[in-house]
């Protein structure tokens, strides 16, 4: 058996990492990461504080004669909230991310 001479393949993987867009691509990509990642963890962590130190904002009724409490809404807004995100990301993944990377494509196949 064998084995691809590993030369060429390092040879576009060296183009890639020298391509400015790639390192564009990269702090982009990153930024969006970590800022969708940061509302998320803010979210769940504020919510799960008050869950520790002040459960009785959370059980507080939505209404006189509701037995649903108000952790309850909350507590699906943090989720819906984790999808929204996700879809977010996506969006960029699939957008202006995907149209970057096919331009780094392009450049480092010429």
């Amino acid at each position: 058996m064998h084995s691809a001479d590993p030369a060429p393949l390092a040879s576009v993987y060296e183009r890639v990492r020298r391509n400015p867009k790639f390192h564009e691509l990269v702090r982009r990509r990153s930024r969006l990461a970590l800022l969708l990642s940061a509302v998320v963890l803010v979210g769940y962590y504020g919510f799960m504080m008050v869950v520790a130190f002040a459960p009785d904002l959370l059980q507080t009724p939505l209404s006189d004669d509701s037995s649903l409490s108000v952790g309850f809404p909350i507590g699906a807004a943090i989720i819906i909230l984790s999808w929204l995100l996700t879809g977010v990301y996506s969006h960029f993944a699939n957008g202006s991310f995907q149209d970057l990377t096919d331009e780094i494509t392009r450049e480092t196949l010429q």
